[in-house]
């Protein structure tokens, strides 16, 4: 099973894409909440050098708000991680399905509210 939203942006810079996600989630309701500059990261914990890894943990507050109502401990699994990442010749950007991600809580309906966020991701990734 896939497990994440993706797409790819060739010829672009890291910093674009960064921007562009951004604002991409505003517009769909997501704040970012958290966020991990993993090269940075494993430079400064294991002196290693890796290309540009970020994880932006995204959250819409409408939709965790009734997730949380309908069950409250699926808080350990949010916010929504999306990563910008480096590869050949551009970047791409993977959005966690929270369809896959909600699969072990037997709840229908958390389910659709998980599948709701799925299409407000999706249409983020795809207005990058």
């Amino acid at each position: 099973m896939n497990y994440t939203i993706n797409r790819t942006f060739k010829g672009v810079s890291f910093q674009d894409i960064d921007a562009r996600t951004r604002a991409a989630l505003a517009d769909k309701g997501f704040g970012v909440l958290t966020e991990i500059d993993v090269q940075a990261t494993m430079k400064k914990k294991l002196d290693v050098g890796m290309s540009a890894y970020r994880i932006l943990g995204a959250c819409n507050p409408k939709m965790a708000y009734q997730a949380i109502g309908i069950e409250p401990r699926v808080g350990a699994m949010l916010p929504c991680n999306v990563i910008l990442r480096e590869v050949e010749g551009g970047v791409e950007v993977s959005a966690v399905d929270p369809v896959a991600s909600m699969q072990a809580i037997e709840n229908a309906e958390l389910t659709d509210i998980a599948g709701q966020v799925r299409d407000l991701l999706a249409k983020a990734v795809a207005a990058i």
